[in-house]
């Protein structure tokens, strides 16, 4: 598991010298989502001060690094938009390894964020029942575009 930072944090520093945590200060967030819904969820909360962990594939990362020009080094500045403030770590979801690497995080985590297909295998491997009894004290946001029924239920956002 390799574990980056995306960019860096925002400045805490108050007029007068202080330091901000934000409100969120000392939550644990897992971002599991790409492209733009969840990551602009889950960069709101580490604007606010929750720490938010990134798990993108190891082959690419979010598609969205490659959404360029304009382009920061490698990345796009849609990713770095999207993903400021947030640690990234890179993790096989469908491997049986990657599954056990998410659990370990999400059993220090307050927060899981993700955006899978309605019938997807990851909604399958993640499934939200198996995943609040493991962890009853996980707030769980899953984001779909288009809802989990009904006639677009399986379109892309």
């Amino acid at each position: 598991m390799r574990t980056t930072e995306t960019e860096s944090t925002p400045d805490t520093s108050t007029a007068a010298g202080g330091s901000f945590a934000g409100p969120l200060a000392g939550v644990r967030v897992i971002d599991l989502s790409k492209i733009l819904a969840g990551p602009y969820a889950t960069m709101s909360l580490a604007d606010l001060g929750a720490e938010v962990i990134k798990v993108e594939h190891p082959d690419g990362g979010d598609p969205t690094r490659a959404w360029g020009p304009p382009m920061v080094g490698a990345d796009a500045t849609y990713f770095h938009a999207a993903n400021h403030s947030k640690k990234s770590v890179t993790i096989d979801l469908k491997s049986e390894r990657g599954q056990a690497q998410v659990h370990e995080l999400l059993a220090e985590a307050d927060v899981l964020v993700e955006n899978f297909r309605p019938g997807s295998s990851l909604q399958t491997i993640f499934d939200y029942k198996e995943l609040s009894a493991k962890f009853p004290h996980l707030v769980i946001l899953h984001i779909s575009a288009y809802g989990d029924h009904g006639p677009m239920r399986d379109e892309p956002g």
